[in-house]
């Protein structure tokens, strides 16, 4: 037998017990100094942390929906091209492609960069010009663009062929029967595993710690190198990284319930 789903109108117990926890903590940060200093020194590295996450999911998600589009191609090379990218991306660790990254890739391009800048005329940059934290970025787009490609894969397969078939028959365009056919009707089996997708990507970001990106897994690390506090230290760490995921893990549930209501 099936098990019957959980009602979305469920009390949330899980959620008093978690707030419950956050503000034993947050008393802890008030009442305590030293529990105040730590998280002082690692509010500097939230925004890098959003910064990273943001715009790493931004490029990954346009990135993703190229390369779903690609591999539903009609033209074979295209779909070739698409599903060896992913394939081949899918199978390294996150924290190889970061190194990869940093310190393979980086410096070909800025190699072939001066190469062609000096038969242009422009001015050759440097490899320190290419920072860590953009590195980090470039190597969290390739490595979470592939796994989105195959979310928008799922979700655009997912929608009827025959009202593809009829707005093609009432002679909509296929930009047009993507946009107000397809993808309003896709969006509703993307969202769950797209947000799910995004929140990992906001605890990966912590690796980009080992490229020296100062975020707030990197700050952590340095604060408790300092004053060998690491109980209080790591315990900010976590609180800070499980706020920012259990909030937005919230708002994706209520965006996802009104999906549903609307379409």
């Amino acid at each position: 037998m099936i098990p019957t789903p959980p009602h979305d109108k469920d009390f949330p117990y899980w959620l008093i017990i978690a707030g419950a926890i956050g503000f034993y903590f947050l008393y802890r940060i008030i009442a305590d100094d030293l529990y105040f200093q730590v998280l002082t020194t690692l509010s500097r590295g939230v925004w890098i942390t959003i910064f990273v996450t943001l715009a790493g999911f931004v490029m990954a998600s346009a990135l993703g929906l190229l390369l779903a589009m690609a591999s539903l191609s009609r033209f074979i090379v295209l779909r070739q091209i698409a599903r060896f990218y992913i394939e081949i991306i899918r199978g390294v660790p996150i924290i190889v492609l970061l190194l990869y990254v940093a310190f393979v890739l980086a410096p070909a391009l800025v190699a072939g960069w001066n190469w062609v800048a000096e038969i242009v005329g422009f001015d050759p940059i440097r490899t320190r010009d290419f920072t860590m934290l953009w590195r980090a970025i470039v190597a969290l787009v390739i490595g979470y663009s592939a796994f989105i490609a195959e979310v928008f894969r799922a979700g655009l397969l997912s929608v009827d062929p025959g009202q593809i078939e009829a707005a093609k028959a009432l002679g909509l365009r296929p930009w047009h029967r993507f946009r107000h056919i397809v993808f309003p009707q896709a969006i509703r089996t993307i969202m769950p595993p797209l947000g799910n997708d995004f929140i990992a990507m906001i605890k990966d970001s912590s690796l980009v710690s080992v490229l020296g990106v100062l975020d707030v897994t990197q700050l952590g690390k340095v604060t408790a190198a300092g004053n060998f506090r690491y109980f209080e230290t790591y315990n900010v760490v976590a609180l800070i990284y499980l706020f920012m995921t259990v909030t937005l893990s919230i708002l994706l549930r209520k965006l996802e319930t009104r999906l549903r209501a609307k379409y």
